[in-house]
């Protein structure tokens, strides 16, 4: 009688491999920390492209850590450790301090703006963090989710001057407190099989435009076909933002 508790507790411990696992996808989380290093490495050098590589990779990271986190149970296996503080961590680095670098670094606004962009975005990022509803029940971003990466991606690609890439950065940094809705591409179930065939062109097509483009070679002559793919794609996803903030106003105007 007295090996009773002995044997409870064996039971009650989790099975090794699942928390190998859990802590597994925790390190697969952290390795997104290392694209970071390199993102910024690539910035010092110079090398925009690159840096815009390596901020897509991290990107791939947080895409896919998320659904493994919740396929694997961390929370269940690896509860002394929060996996959700170590995405936000490694997200203010990769989606808003190092997007704030490189346009500074690079002059992607004009003479004399670059430090009060950069530090724009980096504050106005810290409520997007901060903020407890931050999603909303249908799994939608409450307010620009912060994504300066995809932000600095476009201007990249689509060439513009460095007055209209002020304008998109003081209209964004609005847009973190008001509580439109931006898709999240993976969480969100309206035309979850469209909008991920729309995520996957659209990630090919500004992988294909950054691999192809040069000094010399901007975005839109070295792959036309791409490039047109990567603004059709960014206007579904427009479009499905301001279609599901129209309805949620029109529902709340509803008697």
């Amino acid at each position: 009688m007295s090996e009773a508790p002995a044997e409870n507790e064996e039971k009650a411990r989790p099975p090794k491999a699942r928390v190998a696992a859990a802590w597994a996808v925790h390190a697969f989380t952290a390795s997104g920390v290392i694209t970071a290093l390199l993102a910024i490495a690539a910035l010092i050098a110079g090398d925009l492209r690159l840096a815009l590589l390596w901020l897509g990779a991290a990107l791939i990271i947080d895409g896919f850590d998320g659904p493994m986190a919740r396929k694997v149970r961390v929370t269940e296996y690896a509860p002394r450790f929060d996996g959700a503080v170590l995405d936000h961590v490694i997200d203010y680095l990769t989606y808003s301090v190092i997007p704030a670098l490189l346009i500074y670094r690079f002059g992607l606004v004009p003479d004399g703006w670059g430090i009060p962009a950069a530090a724009y975005i980096m504050t106005t990022s810290l409520y997007c963090y901060g903020n407890r509803e931050m999603k909303t029940h249908d799994n939608y971003f409450s307010g620009f989710p912060a994504t300066w990466n995809m932000i600095v991606l476009c201007f990249y690609v689509l060439g513009t001057g460095p007055w209209v890439n002020l304008a998109v950065i003081a209209a964004l940094g609005i847009l973190t407190f008001v509580p439109l809705k931006f898709i999240h591409p993976f969480r969100v179930t309206t035309l979850r099989p469209l909008t991920l065939a729309v995520t996957a062109l659209w990630a090919l097509a500004t992988f294909w435009l950054v691999v192809a483009s040069g000094p010399e070679t901007p975005p839109a002559k070295a792959a036309p076909a791409a490039f047109w793919a990567f603004v059709a794609s960014s206007l579904y996803f427009l479009g499905l933002c301001a279609w599901r903030s129209a309805r949620d106003r029109k529902t709340a105007g509803s008697p």
